[in-house]
């Protein structure tokens, strides 16, 4: 696989619920870059292992189960097989199996040279825990979105709630704290912000104002005029 290196990236890191789904999302719209999604496609592989009754903790079939996805992404919906996935994958029973299963250096494998196929012009937002400094580690502008936990819980409380599903603020909380901590101490691709990395803390920015602050940067980077 041959991937044009000139086209510009920008990455955005950072602990689950901090926002940067969101804020890939307004970056990639303001500048018509293509946007990934890192994070469903542990989220599809889990979904789909689960559906086959793959063994989670078996990564050669987890990976195997990577490599077979044929997912079709469109504006704001995910396709598996022509059945409308993205709520199913948002679910938090799939976060926390996509959470488990992403330490497994062979899924991991699997799913990098699908990841930077996305690396198409004119440019491309990408958003999960190891875009900067294992997927595209010479991306020209790497962001690291942080917010503390308790801004993180009420956030996926409220989009829990708004989505009609019910949501307990303390178990939201605790979670959190477990998936940080898997995250961050993996032995493969932890969470953390590369070396070169602007961290913004979202803990108390609207979404608008996270996103003008990543498009200044871009700005100052020369990536876009």
């Amino acid at each position: 696989m041959t991937i044009d290196s000139t086209i510009p990236v920008l990455t955005i890191d950072g602990p689950t619920a901090s926002g940067k789904g969101s804020v890939a999302d307004g970056v990639a719209e303001a500048l018509g870059f293509h946007v990934l999604d890192s994070g469903a496609l542990y989220r599809l592989t889990a979904l789909d292992a689960e559906r086959l009754g793959i063994d989670l903790n078996d990564e050669v079939e987890l990976a195997a189960c990577a490599l077979a996805l044929d997912p079709t992404f469109t504006a704001s919906r995910i396709f598996m097989d022509a059945r409308d996935v993205t709520d199913e994958i948002r679910a938090e029973r799939i976060g926390n199996l996509a959470s488990a299963i992403a330490p497994f250096p062979a899924l991991r494998g699997a799913l990098l040279d699908r990841q930077r196929a996305f690396r198409r012009a004119p440019g491309l937002v990408a958003d999960g825990r190891d875009m900067g400094t294992i997927v595209f580690p010479d991306a020209p502008l790497k962001v690291f979105l942080v917010a503390d936990v308790d801004a993180r819980a009420e956030r996926r409380y409220r989009q829990l709630i708004e989505r009609g599903t019910p949501a307990d603020l303390d178990l939201i909380r605790q979670d959190l704290h477990a998936r940080d901590s898997r995250d961050a101490n993996r032995k493969v691709a932890p969470l953390a912000a590369a070396a070169d990395a602007v961290t913004i803390d979202s803990s108390t920015l609207g979404l608008e104002e996270v996103i003008a602050r990543v498009l200044d940067l871009a700005k100052a980077k020369g990536i876009v005029r």
